[in-house]
């Protein structure tokens, strides 16, 4: 009995470890909180792609591992984005538009209704627009050219845009 109290501590401690890496790891590669991370973009005028995630989400771990960690990818969001994170079920206290929230009261503000969903916002906060699920690293690296670019701001639709992309590689 001694033996099976033991385990059961073990095996409820494995996840803290990890947790703590994620955090790590997400604070040392650009990401930022979100105040912190809305007042940045503010003042350097640059869009915000905030990755609203859960711990035990397997879609989001596999969008950081396959899409976050690419070097092309990862380029582009240092150049021309800020990046923040977001626990859509912390209790951790942020502020939008003039509000007190926590994070779970902004993924629900901006009305995320599963994981991973990325928002892109102006750089002054204004939402442009949520993209629900995983996307593969090259998706992914085309939506942010869209956003990146202007092409949303112009109206341009991503069909297109994905088009011009193409025949621009060719």
């Amino acid at each position: 009995m001694k033996r099976l109290l033991v385990l059961v501590s073990v095996l409820m401690l494995m996840p803290l470890p990890a947790l703590a890496a994620r955090s790590a790891a997400g604070a040392g590669d650009g990401w930022r909180a979100w105040d912190a991370g809305l007042r940045e973009a503010g003042t350097a005028g640059r869009p915000v792609l905030v990755d609203v995630y859960t711990d035990w989400c397997g879609w989001c771990r596999r969008m950081e591992r396959d899409v976050y960690s690419r070097q092309d990818v990862r380029e582009y969001l240092a150049k021309r984005f800020v990046t923040i994170k977001l626990d859509a079920e912390s209790d951790a206290a942020a502020s939008y538009g003039g509000q007190a929230l926590t994070e779970r009261g902004v993924a629900s503000r901006f009305n995320v209704r599963g994981y991973p969903t990325t928002i892109f916002l102006r750089a002054n906060g204004e939402h442009l627009v949520n993209v629900p699920g995983y996307l593969p690293a090259d998706r992914f690296l085309l939506l942010l050219k869209y956003i990146g670019e202007g092409a949303f701001d112009r109206g341009v639709r991503f069909e297109e845009f994905t088009r011009q992309q193409s025949g621009a590689a060719h």
